[in-house]
C-alpha cells in the first residue's frame, strides 16, 4: 500500500502547504417538490459545493486512493430513499494515480418514495453526508442537512425544481445494448489479469474510456487506469487491469462508457456486459460461448462413471469423513431397530445428498446462463458461507465432545416418542445435506476431469454429472442401511460408543480449524480477522457450554442460564462479527489498512528528517492488548483519516520472536513488554510521546494532533 506514503508526501513537497484544520465544503439538501402525494416518488438532491482547487470522490474513488462520498438518511416512517444517482465524474491523473472526482458544484440525486398510506402533514428529511476532500492534503468532512416537505392531496414544485431537472440530465442513462465486448487476455493463474475492452464507435468518436463501478458482492475491482491500444477492424480498444477479490474473478464489466468526441458531442452512458474468455483467433467464438464438441455415448458413460467414482472417493476425504463417522454411529444406535426403518433412514439420507447436488447443479447452470464460470468449490468462495459453515462445524465438534446435546433427554425423550420417526427423517436428511456441502471443496481423484468435461456440455448433461457425483457419495450409506444384516459386523453398543463419539469430535475439530484458517485471515486487516473471529468462536463455545451444563443437564436456574447463553451469542455476534469485522461486507469494499513499515531507529529518524510525524507500534502476535489497541484505536477510519491528513508515517516493531533492539527500546521508555506506542513530532528536538497501555481513539487522535503542530 505504498500509495498512502506517496500521496501524503505530495503535501510536504510544497513549502507553503499548511494543515487544513477543517473542511470548507458546503452541503445543502433540496427536493424537487415542496408538497407530494402519498404513493408518489420525489427527488432529493444533495448539493455539494467544493472549495476552489479541491475535489471529492465518485462512487469508485480510484485505484487504491480516495474514499467514496456517502449519504446516511434519517427518514420518517413510510418514507424510503433509493440508491444515489451519480453524475459522471472527472478523471484526474496525478503522478501514477488515477482518480474519479468532482470539483466545484455537484448534485447527488436520490429518489424518495412515499408510501400510499402516508398521513398528510409536514415531514422532515434528514441526511448525514460524509466525504473526503483533497488538494495537496486530504481532509475528511461531514455535514448533517435537513429539509421539510409536506404530504397532501396535491403536488407542488419546489423553488429548486429547475436546478434538479438540469442535474438529472447529467446523470448517465443505462443502455442495455452498448456494442462493447470485454475479453480476458490472460489466464486465471495470472494475478493481476489483463482485460481487453473493445467498442464499435459512433460517427465522430475517436476514442473512449471506461469508468468502472466499485467492486460489489465480493467481485474483484477493475482499474481506473487505462491503457489505450491501436484500433482494430473498426473497433476502438483499451486495456484494464483486474485484481482478484473475495469471490474470485469477476464475470461482468459494469461502469460508464465515456466517449472522446472529435467532432460532435457524444453521450456518456451506463452499461454492463459479460466478461468472456480469450478467443483463440480473431472471429473465433470464445471458450465461454463456443458450443461443446459432440461426444459419443461411450465417452459420455465413461465420464459419468468417473464422476460416480469421484463421489465414492469423496466419502473418505477429510471434509466428509467426520460426517461418515456420525452416520456410522447412528447406524450402531439403530442396530436393534426394524430393518424397514433403517432402510427408510438410509434412503432419506440419500435423498438429502441428491437434493443438495441438484441445488448445486441449478446454481452452476444459473451462473453459466449469466455468463459466468461455474466452480465446484463456488460456495466456499463466498465469505459469508465460509463464516457460517465454520460456526456450524465448530458446534458439531462441541456436540461430539459432550459440551451440549442435540437430542432430548430424560422424560422429554419419552414424551417425544411419537415424534421420533419425524425427527429421525429430518436428522438423516440433514446429514445428507451436510455431507454434500462439506464435499464441495474436496475434489477427489477422477472428479476434476469429469467436472471440467461436464461444464462444457448442455444443461441436461451437467445435471446428470451432479446426480452421478451425489449417487457416489450417498451409495455407501444407503447400501449399509438397505442390508441391515451387515450391521452385525459392528461392535455391540456399550461405553465405547461414548468414547467413539468424543473421538470423532477431533477430526470434526480439525475440519473447523481448517475452515477457520482460510476464513479468518480474509475477514480483517493486519490479522484482526483471526483475533475477532476467534474470540467470537470462544464466546459461542462458552454459550454452548452454559446451555449444555445449566439448561440441559440442570434442573435449577435454567431460565437465567438460557438468558446468559443467548446474551453471549448476541454480544459475540454484534460485538465481534458486526462491529469489529463487518463480516458481511466483501473485503474489496472495505477501507484498506495503514501502510505499516518495519521499525528501525534509522527509519524513524529519516521519516522525521523528511518532515513527517511518526507513530510506532511495538507489538507481538501473542499480545491480545496489542491487537485490541490496533483494532479499536489505530486501525479505524477516524485514525486513518487523521494519519493521512497529517502525513504521519507508521512503523511496526514485531516483538513476537524477541528482538534485542526492541527490548532496549522498551527498557528505554520504562516498559517491560509490549504494547508500547510512541508518537514522534517531525521536530527532531522533541522527545516522543509515550501513549498509555490501553488506547482509546481520542488518546491517539490528540497525540497525533500534537505531533502535527508546527
Amino acid at each position: 500500500m505504498r500509495w498512502i506514503g506517496l500521496l501524503l508526501s505530495l503535501c510536504w513537497m510544497v513549502a507553503d502547504c499548511g494543515v487544513r484544520a477543517e473542511s470548507t465544503t458546503q452541503v445543502e439538501l433540496w427536493t424537487d417538490a415542496s408538497t407530494a402525494r402519498p404513493g408518489s416518488t420525489m427527488t432529493a438532491a444533495i448539493r455539494i459545493q467544493v472549495a476552489d482547487g479541491w475535489h471529492i470522490y465518485w462512487r469508485n474513488p480510484g485505484d487504491e486512493v480516495g474514499l467514496k462520498t456517502r449519504v446516511e438518511w434519517t427518514l420518517p416512517p413510510g418514507v424510503t430513499a433509493g440508491p444515489i444517482q451519480w453524475p459522471a465524474p472527472e478523471k484526474t491523473t496525478e503522478k501514477e494515480f488515477d482518480t474519479l472526482t468532482y470539483s466545484g458544484s455537484v448534485m447527488l440525486l436520490v429518489p424518495i418514495e412515499i408510501s400510499t398510506n402516508q398521513t398528510a402533514g409536514p415531514w422532515t428529511l434528514k441526511a448525514k453526508v460524509k466525504w473526503l476532500e483533497c488538494h495537496e492534503e486530504c481532509v475528511p468532512g461531514s455535514a448533517s442537512v435537513e429539509t421539510s416537505i409536506s404530504v397532501g392531496s396535491t403536488v407542488e414544485a419546489s423553488t429548486h425544481v429547475a436546478e434538479i431537472q438540469a442535474a438529472r440530465q447529467r446523470v448517465p442513462r443505462p443502455v442495455a445494448d452498448v456494442p462493447i465486448t470485454a475479453t480476458w487476455e490472460t489466464s486465471e493463474e495470472a494475478a493481476p489479469r489483463k482485460l481487453l475492452v473493445s467498442w464499435k464507435p459512433i460517427q465522430g468518436v475517436s476514442g473512449f474510456d471506461v469508468y468502472p463501478f466499485e467492486a460489489a458482492g465480493g467481485v474483484a475491482a477493475v482499474s481506473v487506469k487505462t491503457e489505450w491500444l491501436e484500433p482494430q477492424n473498426g473497433f476502438l480498444r483499451i486495456r484494464k487491469t483486474v485484481t482478484p477479490g473475495e469471490s474470485g474473478w469477476p464475470n461482468r464489466l459494469a461502469g460508464l462508457l465515456v466517449p472522446k468526441a472529435s467532432t460532435t458531442p457524444a453521450e456518456t452512458v451506463e452499461f454492463s456486459v459479460p466478461i468472456v474468455a480469450a478467443s483463440a483467433s480473431a472471429g473465433t467464438p470464445s471458450a465461454a460461448t463456443a458450443p461443446a464438441e459432440p461426444v459419443s455415448l461411450a465417452e459420455l458413460l465413461l465420464k459419468l462413471f468417473s464422476a460416480f467414482v469421484g463421489g465414492l472417493i469423496l466419502n473418505v476425504m477429510p471434509c466428509v469423513l467426520p460426517v461418515l463417522a456420525l452416520k456410522v454411529l447412528g447406524f450402531v444406535q439403530q442396530a436393534k431397530e426394524q430393518p424397514r426403518r433403517v432402510r427408510t433412514l438410509g434412503l432419506v439420507y440419500g435423498a438429502g445428498v441428491l437434493a443438495s447436488f441438484l441445488v448445486l447443479a441449478g446454481v452452476a447452470l444459473a451462473v453459466q446462463a449469466a455468463g459466468g464460470t461455474a466452480s465446484w468449490s463456488a460456495p466456499f468462495q463466498n465469505p459469508v458461507f465460509r463464516v457460517l459453515i465454520t460456526v456450524l462445524i465448530t458446534l458439531v465438534a462441541l456436540n461430539l465432545f459432550g459440551v451440549f446435546e442435540l437430542t432430548l433427554g430424560g422424560s422429554a425423550m419419552q414424551k417425544a416418542s411419537d415424534l421420533s420417526t419425524k425427527e429421525g427423517w429430518s436428522g438423516a436428511f440433514f446429514n445428507g445435506v451436510l455431507a454434500a456441502v462439506l464435499a464441495t471443496p474436496c475434489t477427489a481423484p477422477f472428479l476434476a476431469s469429469a467436472l471440467a468435461f461436464a461444464f462444457l456440455q448442455p444443461p441436461l448433461v451437467i445435471l446428470l454429472f451432479f446426480v452421478a457425483i451425489g449417487a457416489g457419495l450417498a451409495l455407501p450409506f444407503v447400501a449399509l442401511c438397505w442390508e441391515p444384516a451387515w450391521l452385525r459386523f459392528l461392535p455391540r453398543p456399550g461405553v465405547w460408543m461414548v468414547r467413539f463419539k468424543v473421538g470423532m469430535g477431533f477430526p470434526m475439530l480439525a475440519t473447523a480449524m481448517w475452515l477457520f484458517w482460510f476464513t479468518a485471515g480474509r475477514l480483517g486487516e493486519s490479522g484482526t480477522g483471526v483475533l475477532w473471529f476467534g474470540l467470537f468462536l470462544v464466546v459461542l463455545a462458552t454459550a454452548a457450554w452454559v446451555w449444555g451444563e445449566f439448561v440441559q443437564r440442570s434442573t435449577r436456574g435454567r431460565g437465567w442460564a438460557m438468558g446468559i447463553a443467548v446474551l453471549l451469542v448476541l454480544a459475540g455476534y454484534f460485538g465481534f462479527l458486526e462491529r469489529q469485522l463487518d463480516w458481511r461486507t466483501p473485503a474489496a469494499q472495505k477501507v484498506k489498512g495503514l501502510d505499516w513499515q518495519k521499525w528501525s531507529p534509522a527509519a524513524v529518524e529519516q521519516a522525521r528528517r523528511d518532515g513527517h510525524p511518526v507513530l510506532v507500534d511495538f507489538t507481538a502476535d501473542s499480545c491480545l492488548n496489542c491487537k485490541w489497541n490496533k483494532a479499536t484505536a489505530i486501525e479505524i477510519d477516524a485514525t486513518r483519516a487523521r494519519i493521512k491528513e497529517l502525513g504521519v508515517r507508521v512503523f511496526e516493531g514485531d516483538f513476537t520472536d524477541g528482538d534485542p533492539l526492541i527490548a532496549d527500546e522498551l527498557k528505554k521508555h520504562g516498559r517491560r513488554g509490549v504494547p508500547l506506542v510512541l508518537v514522534y513530532s517531525a521536530d527532531l528536538a522533541k522527545a516522543p510521546e509515550l501513549l498509555p497501555v490501553v488506547l482509546t481513539p481520542s488518546t491517539v487522535d490528540e497525540a497525533l494532533r500534537r505531533a502535527g503542530q508546527r
